[in-house]
């Protein structure tokens, strides 16, 4: 081999490493990696939530509360922020939840209640009371009736009037006393519970004011009283609010309205001497 073939034997081989070198290195016209763009850092605070399901009337604990990320952004005035209120689980302790939260839920303060003479006090409203009243599957809507429902409070009573002389009559008086009340609790309960949907109890406890309260003791001294259930649609602020009925109040429980029944085959006018 002569010296020319020699030196062309060296280029080539030259050549063929520094192919191999660049398709190796990924010089040799593959595809670039790019670089990601940078990600913003977003702004975080903690904020206190449930740290479990906590119900209605419940007295919360600190291990049902703790803090959890959020954006800052992202939160609102009535969240409880750890860094304006380091402490708050401490200052929480002990409260009652007038509305349930959820697992995992802001603590707001507006759904708290502090109280130190039970929960049924402190969730009235101010110029409000609470009084009880008997009620039956019958009389209650078949037992479904819920707390925080609004009912009507019927009044249903009978009446012994004069009829012709082979025999008498009696008369069934009845009239709605009290319109759109709210049900506070039914017996002892004052939620909805494990998704039951019926409350069937012996005790039904209404918010009303304290006229209301007077004419609601007047007219279970009368006869019996049944609870109409209300539309969610007829319900509320929107419907008007609790009212009582003005001729019952006006007449002091005098009859209004009657069914008569006749005895014997004998009828007269329903509410005649």
């Amino acid at each position: 081999m002569n010296k020319a073939q020699i030196i062309v034997l060296l280029i080539a081989l030259g050549a063929g490493g520094a192919a191999a070198y660049m398709a190796a290195s990924g010089l040799g016209g593959g595809p670039k990696e790019v670089a990601p763009e940078p990600v913003a850092e977003v702004d975080m605070d903690e904020v206190l939530v449930a740290g479990r399901d906590i119900p209605l009337g419940f007295g919360i604990a600190a291990a049902d509360l703790s803090w959890q990320p959020w954006p800052k952004e992202a939160t609102v005035a009535n969240f409880i922020l750890r860094s304006n209120r380091p402490e708050a689980i401490s200052e929480v302790a002990g409260a009652i939840a007038r509305s349930p939260f959820l697992n995992g839920e802001p603590i707001k303060e507006g759904k708290l209640v502090r109280s130190d003479r039970g929960f049924m006090s402190a969730i009235l409203p101010k110029g409000m009371r609470a009084i009880s009243t008997e009620i039956s599957p019958e009389t209650g809507a078949g037992g479904f009736i819920l707390p925080n429902d609004s009912v009507d409070v019927i009044l249903t009573r009978r009446r012994s009037t004069k009829g012709a002389a082979q025999g008498s009559e009696q008369a069934f008086v009845t009239e709605t006393v009290l319109i759109n009340v709210r049900v506070l609790a039914i017996d002892q309960t004052i939620e909805e519970q494990d998704g039951e949907k019926v409350v069937v109890g012996k005790t039904a406890t209404l918010e009303l004011t304290p006229a209301q309260a007077e004419v609601l003791a007047l007219a279970d001294q009368l006869g019996e009283l049944s609870l109409s259930l209300r539309s969610l649609k007829d319900a509320g602020a929107s419907a008007g609010g609790p009212q009582t009925d003005e001729h019952f109040l006006k007449t002091g429980g005098q009859q209004r309205s009657s069914v008569t029944i006749v005895k014997y085959g004998i009828a007269g006018p329903a509410g005649s001497n």
